[in-house]
């Protein structure tokens, strides 16, 4: 994949023929006719890792580097389900977890998803939910 930098900022606007969704079909390929055709559904609409991975270099180049982090992490969460990601969400809220069950997640995160960055992300939590006392005792 080539570098891209904030010359592209935009994406849409300047590299609209580069980003393509999960289905494969390309941005500017996808019109309102084709929408109301049928040609194009929910799936075709969905933002790609590749796209975020693009948006996240061009962060970096402008020296957002907090901003690519979250690019990074938002591609790694693409193929975990909606669902699950709700179910997770809830889970790192204070006191609903225990240090265990986030690990869990963790290991769910990475393995079955290959989402190290958020896996990792997720470990950190627990470390800074257990010194905070915010994890969930046992009853």
């Amino acid at each position: 994949m080539e570098k891209f930098t904030a010359k592209d900022y935009p994406l849409t606007a300047k590299r609209g023929n580069d980003i393509t969704t999960p289905t494969g079909k390309k941005l500017n390929d996808i019109t309102l006719d084709k929408v109301l055709n049928g040609e194009i559904n929910a799936d075709d609409i969905r933002i790609s890792p590749e796209t975020l991975e693009m948006q996240a270099q061009i962060a970096e180049s402008m020296n957002r580097d907090a901003i690519a982090r979250n690019f990074r992490r938002a591609a790694e969460l693409i193929s975990v389900p909606d669902d699950r990601i709700l179910e997770m969400y809830n889970a790192l809220r204070p006191y609903r977890s225990t240090k265990e069950d986030l690990y869990v997640i963790a290991d769910e995160l990475e393995h079955k998803y290959g989402a190290k960055i958020n896996a990792d992300f997720v470990r950190e939590a627990a470390g800074v939910y257990e010194e905070r006392k915010k994890l969930r005792t046992e009853e």
